[in-house]
């Protein structure tokens, strides 16, 4: 158990290293001038006279080799110095953290709605398979696959913001801005938890040591709750940590339909402006938290999880 855990961390920081080199190649893979970007965004610049070309490429350190650029800029990745937005003159930290922590409040609040919609409606359908109840939390949960969020989002704003007047449309100034924004990254988890949780409580209500919990007279909402639906919760855990990775990384669809200043509408903004150090420091940020996410998820299913456990041991 413990050789897989290390093993897992060893690997990390190489993991985290190709994702900086990666993202550093970025401007040379996509074609993107760094010093075009920069004059572009600069008004009273537009000029690329061979001097300020020149003298941009130095300032920026593109004069160099490539593999004392890569050193150079992981350096400052390390220190946490991220560079200027080529657009806006802000400090790149400044402007991912601040996305990051509206992400961070919108992927807590949606997660939470799934959890709280999912988790019964699976437990119920896992207690009676095959049954009405099951068949039609079957179809919930296919539909709730089967929408997409770029017509989920206008329909809600349709019905709830033009309509009704309920909520408002877009935007980021109140408890009310998230509802929509919650509601529609909220739909395909509940699906997908409602799934894994019917189907874990299906195979553990056939354990034999449900059956023998049950010959000791134990009544039926504690064979339920105590021993078949703790037991069947290491999967669906496990799932919505690597959901919570995937949403953190920023749901650009949502995230610019609701004009929520997330870090995926920070990112979309900033390839449409070719914004590369916003672009890369994203890149890395994103990315880092989904492996570091993922690698703590694993560490902690084999952790918690007795079969990997007593099969490491029998090695």
């Amino acid at each position: 158990m413990y050789a897989l855990m290390i093993r897992r961390l060893l690997i990390l920081p190489f993991l985290l290293v190709l994702v900086a080199l990666i993202a550093f190649l970025y401007p040379y893979l996509s074609g993107i001038d760094p010093t075009s970007s920069i004059l572009r965004s600069r008004i009273g610049e537009r000029e690329q006279t061979p001097e300020i070309v020149a003298a941009i490429r130095e300032d920026l350190g593109l004069d160099k080799s490539l593999p004392y650029q890569f050193v150079y800029w992981l350096k400052d990745l390390i220190r946490g110095d991220l560079g200027q937005s080529y657009v806006s003159q802000a400090p790149v930290g400044e402007i991912l953290f601040r996305g990051l922590k509206v992400t961070f409040i919108l992927s807590i609040v949606s997660l939470t709605l799934a959890i709280i919609v999912s988790i019964p409606l699976g437990v119920y359908a896992g207690l009676y398979p095959g049954k009405r109840i099951d068949n039609l939390i079957a179809i919930i949960t296919q539909t709730g696959v089967a929408i997409p969020e770029y017509w989920f989002a206008p329909m809600l704003i349709l019905v709830f913001a033009l309509h009704l007047g309920w909520l408002p449309s877009a935007g980021w100034r109140g408890p009310l801005y998230i509802i929509m924004p919650a509601v529609t990254l909220a739909l395909r988890p509940i699906a997908y938890f409602t799934r894994l949780t019917r189907e874990t409580m299906i195979e553990v209500m056939q354990k034999d040591y449900i059956c023998a919990v049950r010959a000791k007279g134990v009544s039926e909402l504690q064979v339920i709750w105590r021993h078949a639906f703790r037991n069947s919760l290491i999967p669906v855990v496990t799932m919505i940590t690597l959901w919570l990775a995937g949403l953190l990384g920023g749901s650009v669809i949502v995230e610019v339909i609701f004009a929520v200043p997330g870090i995926g509408r920070i990112m979309y903004d900033a390839v449409l402006a070719s914004d590369l150090p916003v672009i890369q420091a994203g890149v890395v940020l994103i990315t880092a938290l989904a492996i570091v996410i993922n690698t703590l998820t694993d560490i902690g299913y084999i952790a918690l999880n007795p079969a990997i456990r007593l099969d490491q041991q029998g090695r």
